[in-house]
């Protein structure tokens, strides 16, 4: 596609820190993409291409698979955050968001899990950050008395949710998660990212 000319003095290609922010927010974006769709081991040339960059810079925000992953892992805490956040939030809303990020990111979940397992102690512990985060945001709007209220069982339901959400297609990843929601008994609001509507809405 063609880009719109711009007066001289005011092009962007080489605005310095401002287009390695731009390239940064791509290549997360991009990242989101292809991973829901082709799953965690899809080629990182491919989210390259999908950016619009060339593989060096690729390399040069995220220099290994695992930092694009928790890239966007990041990005996901941050709008369950700001959903939390928001004023006069509930937290059917709240885990409608954070039900939205499960099921987009349940192709690489798995590898912080399994890093864990062989030894990658940096990533685990960047990832439990990331989960008390989650959970310190969901106990913002957690009601008093409620179900998962107790000890650590919220995180425990988000872990089984999580848990729940295989499959190849999204749809059917959301479908699993609903289900899995509905078996313990917790409202969950519109799956969808935060201040965003469902892609299926836009085609409806």
């Amino acid at each position: 596609m063609t880009q719109p000319l711009v007066p001289t003095g005011r092009r962007p290609a080489n605005d310095g820190p401002k287009a390695a922010a731009r390239n940064r927010e791509a290549l997360i974006a991009a990242a989101r993409e292809i991973f829901a769709s082709q799953g965690l081991y899809a080629p990182l040339s491919s989210i390259a291409r999908r950016a619009g960059v060339g593989q060096g810079v690729l390399y040069r925000h995220f220099p290994d698979r695992d930092s694009v992953a928790i890239a966007v892992l990041e990005e996901n805490v941050r709008q369950v955050e700001e959903a939390a956040a928001a004023e006069g939030a509930l937290l059917a809303d709240v885990l409608g968001v954070l039900t939205w990020h499960l099921t987009d990111s349940a192709a690489f979940l798995g590898l912080l899990h399994s890093n864990g397992a062989a030894g990658h102690a940096a990533t685990l512990a960047h990832a439990r950050v990331l989960s008390a985060r989650v959970e310190a945001a969901l106990r913002r709007t957690l009601p008093a008395r409620h179900r998962l209220g107790g000890g650590d069982d919220l995180m425990i339901a988000v872990g089984m949710v999580s848990g729940a959400t295989s499959g190849p297609a999204r749809e059917s990843r959301e479908r699993r998660a609903a289900a899995a929601w509905r078996l313990l008994g917790v409202e969950v609001g519109p799956v969808r990212p935060f201040g965003g509507r469902h892609p299926t809405a836009e085609r409806g």
